[in-house]
């Protein structure tokens, strides 16, 4: 049926007027996931032991002491902090870390947390490309540590490169990344020859101006990776901004590319049979992003054969 995990406690972290990261981004998925069967569920709060599992307690402490009372505060030039934006950052954690639980002990094969802000920018120490925390490396973290796995897998469609993820898993032997992300392109990392403490990292930088062919190329070399590989779990960073429609970048997926990419990374993670976990990431036209993630969910859930 896949599980959804959402929390109105998202739409309390509010970025000033005309940044692309917006409150409507949520409810665009929502709306665009309302009549599918679903086994909806909210987000709890996540617990300061979870983020510690990749930041230090400084940066949870540097995050506090920067909530604003009112208003907005810039942590850089794209990344801003209201009263609720760090509660919601923690239900975006909570939410991952929730899912990796219901998928590992056997309650759905998959799970879609539909929350904000974004989360594979956030570096070790440094919010950054509206990021504040870590949540796909959490969610992986959690899924090694607590759950006792061998290997876990984080894979990353977001059109920007997750330079946190990358960041926070760098010299974990035991997780594998892989991304595709268009470059040139903010915040600019991500080139093949980044590959990880381990050799455990796989990036597929892609050219401005391409579009559903090149994806599906790389995302069955990735896919390939995943099958020898053999996580136990499939951490997804679902970022639909590769899409043609979105303002922020320059690929030119539709709507079944992101729907084919989705496909690669489920049949792969069948079958080693590792259960799916995707976090919402990036996606900034809200009508290409509420049916990409859609599309996206909609193959998740899709009966294997």
């Amino acid at each position: 049926m896949t599980i959804l995990y959402s929390h109105p406690a998202s739409d309390s972290h509010v970025n000033p007027p005309g940044h692309p990261e917006q409150v409507s981004r949520r409810a665009a998925v929502l709306e665009a996931l309302s009549d599918l069967p679903l086994d909806r569920r909210d987000a709890p709060l996540a617990a300061d032991a979870e983020v510690l599992r990749c930041h230090p307690a400084r940066h949870l402490d540097r995050l506090r002491a920067a909530v604003p009372a009112k208003g907005h505060v810039a942590l850089d030039a794209d990344t801003h902090m209201a009263p609720g934006s760090l509660t919601a950052a923690l239900h975006a954690v909570g939410g991952a870390c929730a899912a990796v639980d219901a998928v590992l002990s056997g309650q759905d094969d998959s799970a879609f947390v539909a929350l904000r802000p974004p989360g594979h920018h956030a570096e070790r120490e440094t919010p950054m490309g509206f990021c504040l925390l870590g949540t796909a490396a959490i969610a992986a973290m959690r899924a090694l540590d607590h759950h006792g796995l061998d290997r876990v897998a984080v894979v990353d469609f977001d059109v920007h490169h997750g330079n946190g993820t990358q960041d926070l898993l760098w010299t974990e032997r035991r997780a594998f990344f892989a991304s595709t992300h268009q470059m040139p392109l903010y915040p600019g990392t991500g080139a093949a020859a980044e590959r990880g403490a381990h050799d455990q990292m796989l990036n597929i930088p892609l050219r401005p101006g391409s579009g559903g062919r090149d994806a599906r190329a790389a995302w069955s070399a990735i896919a390939q990776r995943l099958r020898d590989w053999r996580p136990g779990l499939v951490v997804i960073s679902a970022g639909f901004d590769a899409h043609r429609d979105d303002p922020l970048a320059e690929l030119c997926w539709d709507d079944a590319d992101f729907g084919a990419v989705t496909a690669l990374i489920r049949d792969a993670a069948r079958d080693v049979g590792a259960p799916m976990v995707s976090v919402l990431e990036g996606g900034y036209d809200l009508a290409a992003l509420g049916r990409s993630a859609r599309v996206h969910v909609e193959t998740l859930k899709e009966p294997a054969r």
